[in-house]
């Protein structure tokens, strides 16, 4: 772990010019630096490159950051390996932290395991090119299939000699241990100690692939970290095991793995979609037919961690399978998990009897990708047309409709699940209105679940000793009328406020306040909007600025910390490239309330009366931000209050409580529009 100094040694020493100049060609404007943007298919220079923010910013995709963050987007780093990328190129030495030996131990075993691992893959690889059988065998099978020499290497593909322990004694030869050929899956054992991690003089280890056509597991870093191992197409028939693949190890998971995803992930950010193949062949067929935006999980069923690897390129993808019954079972397995995850969904089942990879060896690239973009659709026409057209039997057809409402009521953007129930309304000719009580009711009872499943982690252990106290925490009384903000007016107003926590979250504009002990304390904006917010049990709605908001307040009380320069070079690239475009749209969206930049030149004695003025409107500005979400949060409430006054019908009860609830609302929305000096008449 790479300790604090050395941290900030490495990106005090970053210049943001130096590092993009490395993957873009910039040239001078003005006191900044212009070119082609790397994110997106740029024929106008739009990126821009400040020496002095030492950040970087496309204006029409919205990508850049710090030198970190730029390289963490433009080649899918993680933050320690952006570290580490800038720590070599500015020749400075990284001090990890002191390890524990438990950790130590650990840290070794693991660097020891991927090391062999990477031998094994150039074994393989140099087996396939130069031994008799490698290319006699081997590399026959790859050209069988219609892969070509430069896609070879592209995957790293090898090959594993029929000798049962060819693998072993070669790593032994080379210097590598028996127990992290075990370790890693390569070798087995047998003999009297088969059962055991740690090999025996007595045991005898077995190549785990031998045989077979190798290929090389990379992760989303590039380091090696399982392989798979296809038995020869002439071997196939009676073979129980098509596919053997490394078994889990510390250092592989198949859950959480994506095979091609490393040589992938620039052409997935680059076309903000992914392709999910089922095999091998299928990724490699792809590529050589020029799509390279496409990853497999290999015949296991998709998890939670592989969606939340595949979001951290794009929120798009496309699942390709082949036509038979298979191939649509895998395409149904998962969805309904891509979409609670937030993933937009499209389906492409091929014509019967072709699968990815020989559909793309048939076809050109020009062919292929039109195909794709004409026959892929969207979940609802997928799940519709095998799951309700033309069904006859009512119960089935009643099933499948509840298949598709269950699948749209996990989707957690709202305004997105009221589009697919009115497209699947017009599809199937039911109303609207009965499709929208079914898909609340399923809502409700996905968030009872959920309750109910954090209620049980959360509930303590049963063997509590007495005397033990569980403290709860009890929810801040509410004032204003609750709703959740999910509009998109919120979100820009949100957005309003946040811009004035990263450009001055730590300015003071209430100083010397009496406190409830009676000290006295200073307020800055963020601790202002938290507390004015708070007050009532709101925040803001969307996570990310939820997140800014509370790091700036836990933050401003550091001396000399600057919310503008914590948010530009935060670790998480989204806080990151959003700080950035809400600090370099100061002249777009600062308005009326425009801070003069000149003020530092103006007379000695002036400066102080300038400043006392900037604070004031810097805390009208807040002030009025404040009351303009807090308006509209009610102005939502209204809208509500009054559908359900149309749905309340003969209610004479409900209706009367209705009615009291929007008077007293409005009241409340009157006196909140009178204070921001608007006349509001409904």
């Amino acid at each position: 772990m790479i300790d604090r100094a050395t941290v900030d040694k490495i990106l005090d020493a970053a210049r943001i010019v130096d590092v993009v100049g490395d993957f873009v060609s910039l040239r001078k404007s003005g006191v900044n630096y212009k070119g082609l943007c790397p994110f997106h298919d740029d024929r106008n220079p739009s990126f821009m490159v400040s020496p002095s923010k030492n950040i970087c910013h496309c204006f029409v995709c919205g990508k850049g950051g710090t030198p970190a963050g730029f390289l963490m987007e433009h080649e899918q780093m993680t933050y320690p390996e952006a570290l580490r990328w800038l720590a070599r190129k500015y020749n400075i030495e990284i001090v990890e932290k002191e390890l524990t030996d438990e950790e130590r131990a650990a840290q070794s075993e693991r660097e020891s395991m991927f090391i062999v691992n990477e031998w094994a893959k150039d074994w393989f690889h140099n087996t396939l090119k130069n031994d008799p059988d490698g290319i006699a065998i081997g590399k026959q099978y790859f050209r069988s299939r219609g892969i070509r020499d430069d896609i070879i290497e592209k995957f790293q593909l090898g090959y594993a000699p029929q000798k049962r322990d060819a693998l072993a004694q070669a790593a032994q030869k080379a210097g590598y241990k028996a127990e992290f050929l075990v370790k890693t899956g390569l070798c087995f054992e047998r003999g009297d100690n088969a059962n055991s991690q740690e090999p025996s003089a007595k045991s005898q280890l077995v190549d785990r692939y031998s045989g077979r056509a190798i290929f090389p597991w990379l992760n989303v870093s590039g380091k090696v970290v399982a392989f798979g191992g296809r038995v020869l197409d002439s071997r196939t028939k009676g073979v129980a095991q098509k596919y053997v693949n490394s078994p889990d190890s510390d250092i592989y998971h198949k859950e959480r793995e994506l095979y091609g995803i490393f040589q992938a992930k620039k052409a997935i950010v680059k076309e903000d979609r992914v392709f999910m193949v089922e095999g091998y062949t299928d990724v490699i067929a792809m590529h050589q037919a020029g799509i390279e935006n496409v990853v497999a999980n290999s015949g296991t069923a998709l998890s939670v961690f592989q969606i939340h690897l595949l979001r951290r390129f794009t929120q798009n993808i496309t699942l390709l399978y082949d036509g038979d019954e298979a191939g649509i079972h895998a395409a149904m397995r998962g969805t309904d998990m891509l979409l609670a995850e937030g993933m937009n969904i499209k389906v492409l089942l091929l014509p019967d009897g072709d699968d990815p990879d020989s559909f793309a060896r048939k076809h050109s690239m020009e062919e292929l990708r039109k195909y794709i973009e004409e026959n892929q659709t969207d979940f609802i026409t997928f799940k519709t047309r095998l799951t309700v057209q033309n069904i006859d039997d009512p119960v089935k057809r009643s099933e499948g409709i509840g298949g598709i409402v269950q699948s749209i009521s996990v989707i957690p953007d709202q305004i997105l699940r009221s589009t697919y129930i009115s497209d699947l309304s017009r599809r199937i000719g039911i109303k609207e209105q009965t499709l929208i009580a079914e898909l609340n009711r399923k809502v409700r009872k996905n968030q009872e679940d959920r309750e109910k499943e954090r209620d049980r982690a959360a509930a303590p252990p049963e063997n509590i000793p007495d005397g033990g106290i569980v403290e709860q925490v009890q929810p801040t009384p509410r004032v204003v009328p609750t709703v959740t903000p999910s509009s998109q007016g919120s979100t820009q107003v949100e957005l309003l406020l946040l811009r004035e926590v990263v450009r001055y979250g730590e300015e003071i504009i209430f100083d010397n306040v009496e406190t409830d002990n009676g000290g006295h304390a200073n307020i800055c904006v963020a601790q202002y909007i938290d507390l004015d917010l708070s007050q009532d049990g709101l925040h803001l709605s969307q996570p990310l600025y939820q997140q800014m908001l509370s790091e700036a307040v836990a933050h401003c009380g550091e001396p000399g910390f600057k919310a503008m320069d914590y948010f530009c070079a935060h670790r998480d690239p989204q806080i990151s490239q959003l700080a950035i475009r809400l600090s370099l749209d100061r002249h777009q969206l600062a308005g009326r309330f425009k801070i003069d930049e000149g003020e530092e030149e103006k007379k000695e004695e002036e400066k102080e009366r300038l400043h006392q003025d900037r604070i004031a409107r810097l805390r009208l500005r807040v002030q009025h931000l404040i009351m303009d979400y807090r308006l509209h949060i009610i102005d939502q409430r209204l809208k509500m209050l009054q559908q359900q006054l149309r749905q309340a019908g003969a209610d004479l009860q409900q209706t009367m409580q209705l009615l009291k609830e929007h008077k007293e609302t409005k009241e409340i929305r009157d006196m909140l529009a009178k204070r921001l000096g608007s006349d509001l008449v409904v």
